[in-house]
């Protein structure tokens, strides 16, 4: 289900490069819907990581409270929140929005290089991997809604045998001067860590958190979620949905609405567009080829449920891809 996920919101773009941050130090990111056109022109929506390989500071996001990351943490803002990154607590850089937005658009055009030295030269030094990965976040994406504003994953111990520890040893590994291929290798690494760090988010929710991804853990839920993405355009019934998970249809649609935030139907309505959206900008199907695809007969009540859940027309998703 979470692979399911991962294929509709189609990952897009990966754009990486290395920090060098003397004291003091502190840097300023704006909503990613201010830069994401620049560095990653075909993605709807931004998602930053950091990968701290040496020292420590302070990462604030959306103008919260601080939070200290050290060596070894991986930091991922999903939603696309303004954050500021700092040596310390409480330092600012004077760094305006604008400031930020230059520096992005140096480093997309290739004028900066791999390896960007911040700071005040002093003797205290932080350096982490600062990534982004373009992705599609809507019409509906259960995934990144599921996720808070910051995730902050501890690298293991012992990384011998450490998965992610491995992808980021090749991110790191990846030459800065261009080659045949490099814009492919960035996407593929970026997206299996961004994969590995879902999993092991995934690996540390408490058994009482709600959400979409807390609901892949429920026996009768996650199957019910499992059998929606595996046949889409099937006609679906509660009744159907609640034989087939193995338990009543009030206890599937209370467990359901509970975890995920939606009614089984009401969940495949959104989901069945999400599949659409991504048919649309992938091909040249006619609108009601798409609609047939995931279970509408009638072009006219698919064109009225997309518009619904997306804000446009089929036909208007499908031309705002193109452009």
């Amino acid at each position: 289900m979470l692979s399911d996920v991962l294929r509709a919101i189609k990952l897009t773009g990966a754009l990486f490069f290395r920090v060098d941050a003397s004291s003091p130090w502190s840097v300023e990111v704006p909503e990613a819907g201010l830069f994401a056109h620049t560095i990653l022109p075909r993605s709807r929506h931004v998602v930053s990581y950091h990968i701290i390989t040496r020292g420590s500071g302070w990462i604030s996001v959306g103008g919260g409270s601080p939070t200290e990351f050290a060596e070894g943490d991986i930091l991922v803002i999903p939603q696309g929140d303004r954050y500021a990154m700092r040596g310390t607590r409480n330092e600012r850089s004077g760094l305006t929005s604008e400031d930020s937005l230059d520096f992005f658009r140096a480093m997309a055009a290739g004028r900066l290089p791999f390896v960007v030295s911040e700071g005040g030269g002093g003797a205290t030094l932080t350096k982490y991997v600062c990534g982004f990965l373009g992705c599609d976040a809507g019409p509906f994406n259960p995934l990144l809604g599921a996720l808070p504003r910051l995730m902050r994953i501890a690298r293991v111990t012992h990384p011998a045998d450490d998965l992610l520890d491995r992808l980021i040893d090749m991110t790191l590994a990846e030459p800065p001067h261009p080659r045949a291929g490099a814009e492919c290798i960035r996407l593929r690494l970026s997206e299996l860590m961004f994969v590995e760090v879902i999993r092991r988010y995934l690996e540390t929710l408490p058994p009482d958190q709600s959400g979409w991804l807390a609901a892949l853990r429920d026996p009768a839920v996650g199957r019910a979620i499992a059998m929606l993405h595996d046949d889409p355009a099937r006609d679906w019934s509660l009744e159907e949905l609640a034989r087939e998970a193995g338990v009543s249809r009030s206890v599937l649609a209370a467990r359901f609405a509970s975890l995920v935030g939606w009614a089984p139907m009401r969940y495949l309505v959104r989901w069945r567009m999400q599949l659409a959206a991504r048919l649309l900008a992938d091909g040249n199907a006619k609108v009601s080829a798409v609609g047939r695809d995931i279970g509408y007969e009638s072009e006219a009540v698919f064109s009225r449920s997309f518009k619904r859940i997306a804000g446009v027309s089929p036909r208007e998703w499908r031309d705002a891809c193109r452009n």
